[in-house]
Protein backbone atom coordinates (compact mmCIF):
# COMPACT_ATOMS: atom_id res chain seq x y z
CA UNK A 1 0.00 0.00 0.00
CA UNK A 2 2.58 2.49 -1.17
CA UNK A 3 0.15 4.99 -2.75
CA UNK A 4 -3.03 4.96 -0.70
CA UNK A 5 -4.79 8.22 0.14
CA UNK A 6 -3.42 8.22 3.72
CA UNK A 7 0.11 7.47 2.53
CA UNK A 8 -0.05 10.22 -0.09
CA UNK A 9 -1.13 12.63 2.67
CA UNK A 10 1.87 11.52 4.72
CA UNK A 11 4.16 12.13 1.73
CA UNK A 12 2.78 15.69 1.48
CA UNK A 13 4.27 16.47 4.91
CA UNK A 14 7.69 15.51 3.60
CA UNK A 15 7.25 17.46 0.35
CA UNK A 16 6.01 20.47 2.36
CA UNK A 17 9.38 20.91 4.07
CA UNK A 18 11.23 22.65 1.22
CA UNK A 19 8.14 24.78 0.58
CA UNK A 20 7.97 26.01 4.18
CA UNK A 21 11.74 26.58 4.33
CA UNK A 22 11.74 28.20 0.89
CA UNK A 23 9.15 30.80 1.90
CA UNK A 24 11.79 32.55 4.02
CA UNK A 25 14.20 32.69 1.07
CA UNK A 26 11.78 34.57 -1.18
CA UNK A 27 13.01 38.05 -2.11
CA UNK A 28 11.50 40.82 0.01
CA UNK A 29 10.08 42.29 -3.20
CA UNK A 30 7.77 39.26 -3.50
CA UNK A 31 6.67 39.05 0.14
CA UNK A 32 7.30 41.00 3.31
CA UNK A 33 8.54 39.17 6.41
CA UNK A 34 5.04 39.36 7.92
CA UNK A 35 3.60 37.76 4.76
CA UNK A 36 6.27 35.06 4.79
CA UNK A 37 5.49 34.39 8.46
CA UNK A 38 1.77 34.05 7.71
CA UNK A 39 2.27 31.80 4.67
CA UNK A 40 4.69 29.50 6.54
CA UNK A 41 2.36 29.33 9.55
CA UNK A 42 -0.68 28.43 7.46
CA UNK A 43 1.32 25.83 5.54
CA UNK A 44 2.63 24.26 8.74
CA UNK A 45 -0.84 24.10 10.31
CA UNK A 46 -2.38 22.59 7.17
CA UNK A 47 0.34 19.99 6.70
CA UNK A 48 0.53 19.17 10.42
CA UNK A 49 -3.24 18.56 10.37
CA UNK A 50 -2.68 15.83 7.78
CA UNK A 51 -0.99 13.84 10.55
CA UNK A 52 -4.33 13.35 12.29
CA UNK A 53 -6.29 13.07 9.04
CA UNK A 54 -4.12 10.42 7.40
CA UNK A 55 -4.38 8.17 10.46
CA UNK A 56 -8.13 8.64 10.59
CA UNK A 57 -8.51 7.87 6.88
CA UNK A 58 -6.22 4.85 7.06
CA UNK A 59 -8.46 3.32 9.71
CA UNK A 60 -11.73 4.46 8.12
CA UNK A 61 -10.80 3.25 4.61
CA UNK A 62 -9.07 0.13 5.96
CA UNK A 63 -5.82 1.25 4.30
CA UNK A 64 -3.41 0.77 7.18
CA UNK A 65 -0.05 -0.64 6.20
CA UNK A 66 3.33 -1.33 7.74
CA UNK A 67 4.85 1.17 5.27
CA UNK A 68 2.38 3.84 6.37
CA UNK A 69 3.09 3.06 10.02
CA UNK A 70 6.79 3.56 9.29
CA UNK A 71 6.44 6.69 7.14
CA UNK A 72 3.99 8.60 9.36
CA UNK A 73 6.33 9.25 12.32
CA UNK A 74 9.25 9.87 9.95
CA UNK A 75 7.26 12.59 8.16
CA UNK A 76 6.30 14.16 11.50
CA UNK A 77 9.90 14.20 12.71
CA UNK A 78 11.19 15.67 9.43
CA UNK A 79 8.57 18.42 9.48
CA UNK A 80 9.16 19.33 13.13
CA UNK A 81 12.96 19.21 12.88
CA UNK A 82 13.05 21.29 9.68
CA UNK A 83 10.77 23.94 11.17
CA UNK A 84 12.77 24.07 14.41
CA UNK A 85 15.93 24.63 12.37
CA UNK A 86 14.19 27.43 10.43
CA UNK A 87 13.20 29.00 13.75
CA UNK A 88 16.80 28.81 15.00
CA UNK A 89 17.98 30.41 11.73
CA UNK A 90 15.43 33.22 12.18
CA UNK A 91 16.55 33.74 15.80
CA UNK A 92 13.14 32.70 17.18
CA UNK A 93 14.24 29.49 18.90
CA UNK A 94 17.36 28.71 20.88
CA UNK A 95 19.87 26.31 19.34
CA UNK A 96 19.84 24.38 22.62
CA UNK A 97 16.11 23.68 22.13
CA UNK A 98 16.83 22.43 18.61
CA UNK A 99 19.59 20.12 19.87
CA UNK A 100 17.27 18.68 22.54
CA UNK A 101 14.36 18.11 20.15
CA UNK A 102 16.40 16.73 17.25
CA UNK A 103 18.73 14.70 19.48
CA UNK A 104 15.80 13.08 21.25
CA UNK A 105 14.10 12.20 17.96
CA UNK A 106 17.26 10.48 16.72
CA UNK A 107 17.88 8.67 20.01
CA UNK A 108 14.31 7.43 20.50
CA UNK A 109 13.95 6.41 16.85
CA UNK A 110 17.12 4.34 17.14
CA UNK A 111 15.95 2.88 20.46
CA UNK A 112 12.58 1.92 18.98
CA UNK A 113 14.24 0.32 15.97
CA UNK A 114 16.54 -1.72 18.21
CA UNK A 115 13.70 -2.72 20.53
CA UNK A 116 11.67 -3.85 17.51
CA UNK A 117 14.59 -5.97 16.29
CA UNK A 118 14.78 -7.77 19.64
CA UNK A 119 10.99 -8.17 19.83
CA UNK A 120 10.43 -5.76 22.72
CA UNK A 121 8.81 -2.81 20.93
CA UNK A 122 5.83 -2.74 23.33
CA UNK A 123 8.07 -1.47 26.12
CA UNK A 124 8.74 1.75 24.17
CA UNK A 125 5.24 2.26 22.77
CA UNK A 126 3.96 5.84 22.57
CA UNK A 127 3.11 7.23 26.02
CA UNK A 128 1.09 10.24 27.18
CA UNK A 129 4.28 12.23 27.90
CA UNK A 130 5.31 11.84 24.26
CA UNK A 131 1.86 12.97 23.14
CA UNK A 132 2.04 16.07 25.38
CA UNK A 133 5.47 16.84 23.94
CA UNK A 134 4.03 16.62 20.44
CA UNK A 135 1.11 18.93 21.31
CA UNK A 136 3.48 21.52 22.83
CA UNK A 137 5.67 21.39 19.70
CA UNK A 138 2.73 21.58 17.31
CA UNK A 139 1.42 24.72 19.02
CA UNK A 140 4.81 26.35 19.64
CA UNK A 141 6.08 26.01 16.07
CA UNK A 142 3.24 27.86 14.31
CA UNK A 143 3.25 30.50 17.06
CA UNK A 144 6.96 31.11 16.46
CA UNK A 145 6.57 30.99 12.68
CA UNK A 146 3.81 33.61 12.90
CA UNK A 147 5.88 35.78 15.28
CA UNK A 148 3.29 38.48 15.88
CA UNK A 149 0.04 39.32 17.60
CA UNK A 150 -2.86 37.00 16.88
CA UNK A 151 -6.40 38.45 16.97
CA UNK A 152 -4.94 41.56 18.60
CA UNK A 153 -4.57 39.65 21.87
CA UNK A 154 -2.12 36.73 21.75
CA UNK A 155 1.59 37.55 21.48
CA UNK A 156 2.61 34.42 19.61
CA UNK A 157 6.31 35.10 20.10
CA UNK A 158 6.04 35.08 23.90
CA UNK A 159 3.72 32.07 23.98
CA UNK A 160 5.78 30.28 21.36
CA UNK A 161 9.01 30.69 23.34
CA UNK A 162 7.36 29.39 26.52
CA UNK A 163 5.80 26.47 24.67
CA UNK A 164 8.98 25.49 22.80
CA UNK A 165 10.87 25.39 26.10
CA UNK A 166 8.00 23.39 27.64
CA UNK A 167 8.30 21.03 24.66
CA UNK A 168 12.05 20.75 25.31
CA UNK A 169 11.40 19.81 28.95
CA UNK A 170 8.76 17.28 27.91
CA UNK A 171 11.17 16.00 25.27
CA UNK A 172 13.79 15.21 27.92
CA UNK A 173 11.16 13.78 30.26
CA UNK A 174 9.76 11.48 27.56
CA UNK A 175 13.25 10.37 26.54
CA UNK A 176 14.08 9.44 30.13
CA UNK A 177 10.76 7.60 30.40
CA UNK A 178 11.40 5.55 27.24
CA UNK A 179 14.99 4.79 28.27
CA UNK A 180 13.79 3.59 31.69
CA UNK A 181 11.26 1.31 30.00
CA UNK A 182 13.99 -0.09 27.74
CA UNK A 183 16.63 -0.41 30.48
CA UNK A 184 15.79 -4.00 31.49
CA UNK A 185 16.24 -5.14 27.87
CA UNK A 186 19.43 -3.08 27.50
CA UNK A 187 20.87 -4.60 30.68
CA UNK A 188 19.87 -8.12 29.67
CA UNK A 189 21.73 -7.81 26.37
CA UNK A 190 24.77 -5.98 27.75
CA UNK A 191 26.01 -9.14 29.47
Amino acid sequence: MFLTIPTIMTWTRIFAIPLIVGIFYLPDTLASLAEKNLIATVMFVVFAATDWLDGYLARKLNQTSSFGAFLDPVADKFLVCACVLVLVHLGRADVFVALIIIGREIAISALREWMAQIGASKSVAVHMIGKLKTVAQMVAIPFLLFNGTLFGIVDTKVWGVWLIWAAAVLTIWSMVYYLQKALPEIRARAK
